[in-house]
């Protein structure tokens, strides 16, 4: 049986590493990108469930976010963003770009299987 894949994009050890082995324990595959030049197009040719990016990175993760909403191929893929605690500007900024949801790091791993279930949620 194929697992879902989850496209992770980070630059950061912690907790980009955490969420991937995260993910990995929820039995999706991972693909993690550490460029964000990258992160458009990788969603486009993987076809990915669900994408996951950290903000806190030296590139713009808000202007890939905004190529993959506009995008008609990548459009319906749920993004979750997530940021330091301490860095709420860069949340609202992934919210302004289209991200579904967006979440403080220590609440992305202590509640990641909700936050999954969510952001899957056909409605």
């Amino acid at each position: 049986m194929l697992l879902p894949l989850a496209i992770v994009f980070y630059e950061r050890l912690m907790p980009g590493s955490q969420v991937v082995n995260r993910l990995q324990d929820l039995n999706y595959r991972v693909l993690a990108i550490n460029n964000a030049a990258l992160l458009a197009a990788s969603a486009k040719r993987e076809t990915p469930l669900l994408l996951l990016a950290d903000l806190d990175a030296r590139a713009d993760v808000c202007d890939a976010i905004e190529k993959i909403k506009a995008d008609p191929a990548s459009a319906h893929l749920p993004v979750i963003a997530f940021a330091p605690d301490n860095r709420p500007e860069l949340l609202s900024a992934a919210e302004k770009a289209g991200a579904n949801f967006t979440v403080g790091e220590s609440a992305l791993i202590a509640h990641l299987p909700q936050l999954l279930d969510r952001a899957l949620q056909v409605e």
